[in-house]
């Protein structure tokens, strides 16, 4: 009887011993299955956004790019004739050069509208000599204001074509760099004069 327990004994520890390494990976399978599951995340990286553009405000038309237009008067033969011209240029008709300094125009959010150009007048006179008879701002609304007095010839404004800019009386415009320098002036200057350019030839000129 102890014969056959021992010999049972034997093979029992023999199958133990033999399975003891499945128990053991069934064990690790067992604790890796039980431990906690921890989630993982892939975080991007943030994306760089570009900078906001600044607006770009349309500003108005340079002085030298504007067209005014210009109504003159023969008195003498009642021949009238429209004159487009740049600030600076200037035209002579017979005896009488007409010289455009500036035009303006109100702005459209402004209560009173005016149109305007800064005209000068110089005339031949019997002595062959010439001589400015006129100097000063013409306004389209209200002729009157200022008159071109001369026997023979007078001179209106018409038009001035410009563009004006996108902003009003209550934008504020900030910018980016202050010069700091209060004391330079801002105000418009008016370009060089030009050369004078004859409107027509001499004969066909003397009839105006």
């Amino acid at each position: 009887m102890k014969k056959r327990w021992l010999i049972g004994g034997s093979f029992v520890a023999l199958g133990l011993a033999a399975s003891a390494p499945a128990i053991q990976n069934v064990l690790r399978d067992n604790s890796a299955d039980d431990a906690p599951i921890v989630a993982t995340e892939t975080i991007a990286p943030p994306v760089a956004r570009p900078a906001p553009r600044a607006a770009t405000l349309r500003s108005e038309t340079p002085m030298s790019e504007r067209v005014a237009t210009l109504g003159i008067l023969n008195k003498r033969n009642g021949l009238s004739r429209d004159l487009r011209m740049k600030p600076g240029e200037a035209v002579r008709i017979g005896d009488a050069v007409i010289r455009l300094k500036a035009c303006e125009e109100s702005e459209p959010w402004e209560h009173e509208q005016l149109t305007g150009g800064f005209v000068q007048l110089i005339v031949r006179g019997a002595d062959n000599k010439w001589r400015k008879n006129f100097s000063g701002w013409l306004y389209k609304e209200t002729p009157s204001l200022n008159v071109v007095e001369h026997p023979i010839y007078d001179i209106w404004v018409k038009a001035c074509t410009m563009r004006h800019p996108e902003v009003g009386p209550d934008t504020v415009v900030l910018s980016e760099v202050d010069s700091g320098d209060s004391t330079r002036s801002r105000a418009k200057k008016s370009p060089p004069s030009a050369p004078v350019v004859e409107a027509e030839s001499a004969a066909s000129s003397n009839t105006m």
